[in-house]
């Protein structure tokens, strides 16, 4: 084995440390497209060791000493430490456009076109990914842990269950493609600073969410989609006696 292939390898298996050592909860708050690709910078010394605000000051403290780096007060363009949220669907209000089944690392959203959607609570990670995409604004997350934050809100059982659901809904969706683009510098990382760990409603138009949706062979041509997503944000406005806008 030659000294190059020698230090790839140490950098292989200290990936594979720190990316075992991380909540999985595939939130991409780091600023990369996945906990493993994070995992990998840290390992390259391309990230620092405090961008994950799932782990908190607990999982600052855990990548370390697994790296042999002082402890950093999490980095705030990532955001905070928090208490772990749940994903809650208002099903009346829900469309059925599955934007957010598409956006769920884990899989854990149930539904169908046209019919509304749940969430299987169990397998919530918490990532908040479902929020952005939803044109409707049905979809909050709501405290589930109290007041414990970070690992006290989150065991490493339930991270090994997310990171292999993960892996299940990547073969299933049979991409390899990032769901964000993958960041070359900490600036690029996704800005939540000063976000309230209560209920948070989406932000996404309408025509930007359906523009976005992956397409599959059995769901309608993004012309249909933005038609009816349309059509249902008018209704949704009716509902809600805000009239049209």
């Amino acid at each position: 084995m030659t000294a190059s292939s020698a230090a790839a390898a140490s950098v292989r298996g200290l990936a594979a440390r720190i990316d075992a050592a991380l909540p999985q909860t595939q939130c991409t708050r780091c600023g990369y497209p996945d906990c493993a690709a994070y995992a990998d910078a840290i390992a390259r010394g391309a990230a620092d060791i405090n961008r994950c605000p799932p782990g908190g000051a607990e999982g600052v403290a855990r990548l370390a000493a697994l790296t042999g780096r002082a402890p950093l007060p999490l980095d705030p363009q990532c955001g905070a430490e928090a208490p772990r949220g749940l994903a809650v669907i208002d099903e009346m209000a829900c469309i059925g456009c599955t934007l957010c089944i598409k956006a769920c690392p884990t899989d854990a959203i149930l539904g169908t076109h046209k019919r509304m959607h749940t969430v299987i609570e169990i397998h919530c990670t918490g990532c908040e990914l479902c929020i952005p995409v939803c044109p409707v604004d049905c979809i909050a997350m709501e405290n589930a842990t109290g007041h414990d934050t970070g690992w006290a809100a989150w065991s490493a059982t339930q991270a090994g269950q997310a990171r292999q659901r993960y892996h299940v809904h990547r073969l299933r969706t049979a991409t390899d493609e990032p769901r964000i683009p993958a960041a070359s510098a900490p600036a690029s990382a996704p800005t939540r600073a000063g976000t309230a760990p209560g209920i948070r409603s989406g932000h996404a138009e309408a025509q930007e969410a359906a523009a976005a949706a992956p397409a599959a062979g059995a769901d309608p041509s993004p012309e249909d989609r933005r038609a009816a997503i349309a059509a249902a944000l008018a209704r949704a406005r009716e509902r809600r006696g805000g009239g049209p806008h």
